[in-house]
């Protein structure tokens, strides 16, 4: 066997969220020495740092969560069907604990930068405290969402009252009684403002662009439905590994809008919508994500249904999606956003066509028609997903070569883990990976990089090198995939899904839209192929 400098670690990962725990329980059980790195003071991920009000997943909480421990998900009991940001830390807690992994695990600690050593086939890793360390596999467990966006407006250095972006929301943050003004309607504006506006003076809006919005049907986790998931788990599991988003769904196979009736096209849009969740997309039609007029019909139903909740017409019409397919835009789900704005202390400002915003002030905000008055500004202006936390850390493969430079004009990868002339490099959901329930995808590739370093140990390998080749044809099949989606309608779709809230990239595909049950089988085909995609080598003697 190749000779090899000793490491301090057999793989070091950055990012103590779901992907962070899942990589600890699984490189422990392939006899791997592992430590995680996070910058965070908690563990969580996500939910170390989205603590802004109304926080909680929108995946419904039994399938949105780690499946390797049959044991944990018989004891953990959910309280509600979409938990706060409060109980899935809690959850986090529990599944630290059982497992003993706190270790493995150094929070309040920076990584700095990630540099792979040529002469050693190491990866050298420095913390923002000046601590060095080595490790055989760098992994990249920061999630897809982790680095927000915060938009540069003039003026933004004269405003006196608190403004901050939603993901690192101040502890202790009194808002009661206070005029809050958030910028941005997305998925975080539509679970917050609910909460914010109960107790805040008031609460305005700014609104870029408007979304198509479902209902989450919020419930408690009775007995009897807990009775029935822990029943069932197998079955769950297996259904959020084969399905088109991860998640634990039935399908509709066979019914399209096309072939329907259009009265009993109406009756199953009916029955479906009050269920709540993603479920409305997924189990009543084959055809509303792939068929421009299916889409339409489901989109006017839509409309409607938020139309009818909103009072104020004028109001009602600028929460009105235009311009581009519904689902084109990740919906967010609904916990009484349109009723808020039936609230007086309540005001909704659209700044793409009306009243652009000017400038801050000292004491808020000046758009092209009014100026407002503020205590708190809360900039609710999203992530760059997929490559914001690897573009944060500078990372440095063969030659020096800097990741983010790398992905200037393309994002590439290959399948979402590997990248060419970055050796021993992985990462967990990145570029042009699916978009899907992330726990689910989270695992499965976790599974996959484990199986790949189960193969270069066993077989005495020190370097597994992503091929260029491999990379050129899962972008151009991402690409032509991608092109076959309503999310490739021109300019009508501006989604932070490609990359078009950065001011310094243009748009890009970020995601595979093949489904994450292909993308999944496509992982377990490259395993029993041997990795073709990468080339596995043995440093000299």
């Amino acid at each position: 066997m190749a000779s090899q400098h000793q490491a301090d670690y057999d793989v070091i990962a950055v990012g103590a969220g779901f992907s962070g725990l899942g990589l600890i329980h699984h490189m422990r059980e392939a006899g791997l020495s592992i430590q995680v790195f996070d910058k965070a003071s908690d563990i969580g991920g996500t939910w170390a740092w989205n603590h802004y009000p109304g926080a909680a997943s929108d995946s419904e909480c039994y399938y949105y969560c780690l499946t390797f421990s049959k044991e944990i998900l018989q004891e953990w009991k959910w309280s509600v069907r979409y938990p706060g940001w409060e109980e899935n830390l809690r959850y986090m807690h529990f599944v630290a604990d059982k497992c003993d992994m706190w270790p493995h695990i150094q929070l309040n600690t920076e990584i700095v930068s990630a540099d792979f050593q040529e002469a050693s086939g190491l990866w050298l890793v420095k913390t923002g405290a000046g601590d060095e360390y080595t490790c055989k596999y760098f992994v990249s467990a920061m999630g897809m969402i982790s680095e927000p966006v915060t938009p540069k407006f003039k003026g933004m250095e004269k405003f006196k009252g608190a403004c901050f972006h939603s993901a690192r929301w101040p502890e202790g943050l009194d808002y009661a009684g206070k005029r809050v003004g958030i910028i941005g309607s997305g998925a975080t504006t539509v679970q917050m403002l609910p909460v914010t506006a109960e107790t805040a003076e008031s609460v305005t809006v700014f609104q870029r662009t408007a979304n198509f919005i479902m209902p989450a049907v919020q419930k408690p986790m009775t007995p009897e439905w807990e009775k029935e998931i822990k029943e069932n788990y197998d079955d769950i599991i297996a259904k959020c590994r084969n399905h088109v988003f991860g998640m634990a769904f039935d399908s509709p196979v066979g019914r399209t809008i096309a072939d329907t009736p259009p009265e009993e096209v109406q009756k199953i849009l009916e029955e479906h919508w009050p269920r709540g969740s993603f479920r409305f997309v997924f189990e009543t039609f084959d055809d509303l994500l792939g068929d421009p007029e299916s889409n339409r019909i489901v989109g006017d139903f839509v409309i409607n249904k938020m139309k009818e909740r909103v009072k104020d017409p004028e109001i009602a019409e600028m929460l009105t999606p235009k311009g581009y397919p519904f689902f084109a835009k990740r919906p967010p789900l609904d916990h009484n956003y349109f009723e808020a704005y039936n609230r007086d202390n309540v005001k909704l400002v659209d700044i793409n066509d009306r009243e652009p915003i000017v400038e801050f002030t000292e004491t808020g905000i000046r758009t092209t028609e009014n100026e407002y008055e503020f205590d708190i500004i809360v900039l609710a202006t999203g992530f760059q997903a997929y490559t914001g936390g690897q573009e944060a850390l500078p990372i440095r493969g063969r030659n020096g070569l800097l990741l983010r430079d790398k992905w200037d004009a393309v994002s590439s990868s290959i399948l979402g883990v590997f990248v060419a002339e970055f050796p021993n490099l992985f990462m967990i959901t990145g570029p042009q990976a699916p978009f899907a329930n992330l726990p689910t995808s989270i695992e499965q590739n976790i599974m996959y990089i484990v199986d790949c370093l189960k193969k270069m140990e066993s077989e005495g390998y020190d370097l597994c090198e992503p091929q260029q080749k491999a990379e050129d044809d899962w972008v151009q099949h991402v690409a032509e995939i991608h092109e076959q989606t309503l999310m490739a309608q021109g300019d009508k779709v501006h989604s932070w899904m490609m990359g078009a809230n950065l001011e310094d990239r243009a748009p890009r595909v970020l995601i595979y839209f093949g489904g994450a049950n292909v993308y999944y089988d496509l992982m377990r085909s490259s395993v029993d192929s041997g990795f073709p995609e990468v080339q596995f080598e043995k440093l000299a003697s």
